[in-house]
């Protein structure tokens, strides 16, 4: 692996002026706010109602009422040919839009992105995206990357890194263990309104 891959995966993990957190499990909640830790699930994800649509299907107006608000988008056919990036396009701003009155939210979503039906995609992954305003966290999380088929992620990097930067390995493996993995939990400003709420 290259220096300059190698420094992307740390830059990745490692943002400047924050702390990092020691590893821990996937469920627990012991980081400050000010760390950069593991992805982990929200808190408010186990009693959240989901709420899915389809390839360029709005959502309705009133879930902007909703908080906690869980969706799940399909992204899969966003393609040049078929008309499916320009259904892509005109829905995103109103998905956009529901989620910024949120305090807590919560979005998967499953995107490939290809220039002609049937073609190999020019990007694909699966996603997971959350915030929390009155904790001052948000989350992220791809899985499954690929740019034009090929496995791109800190998992990859932890493969490659692993014979010989074990120590290193260690570290970053919990910000991504599988192929096309990386995930992260980040601190987030202070937000009066949310707090007021929570």
């Amino acid at each position: 692996m290259s220096l300059a891959i190698t420094g992307w995966v740390c830059a990745a993990v490692l943002m400047p002026g924050t702390a990092v957190a020691a590893p821990r499990s996937a469920t627990a909640e012991t980081t400050t706010a000010s760390e950069v830790s593991p992805f982990t699930e929200p808190a408010f994800a186990t009693t959240c109602p989901w709420h899915h649509f389809g390839e360029g299907e709005i959502p309705p107006w009133w879930l902007m009422l909703h908080d906690p608000l869980c969706v799940e988008y399909s992204k899969r056919d966003v393609t040049f040919d078929n008309g499916g990036a320009l259904r892509f396009l005109v829905a995103e701003p109103s998905r956009f839009a529901l989620a910024l009155v949120t305090c807590h939210y919560y979005q998967k979503d499953h995107w490939s992105v290809q220039t002609t039906t049937g073609a190999t995609p020019l990007v694909t992954w699966d996603g997971q995206y959350w915030w929390d305003k009155t904790r001052q966290r948000a989350g992220a999380r791809l899985s499954n990357f690929r740019i034009h088929g090929t496995s791109v992620g800190i998992g990859d990097a932890v493969a490659a890194l692993r014979p010989a930067f074990p120590e290193l390995a260690d570290v970053l493996d919990e910000y991504g263990k599988d192929a096309g993995e990386t995930g992260l939990t980040v601190p987030l400003p202070f937000d009066l309104r949310c707090s007021l709420a929570g």
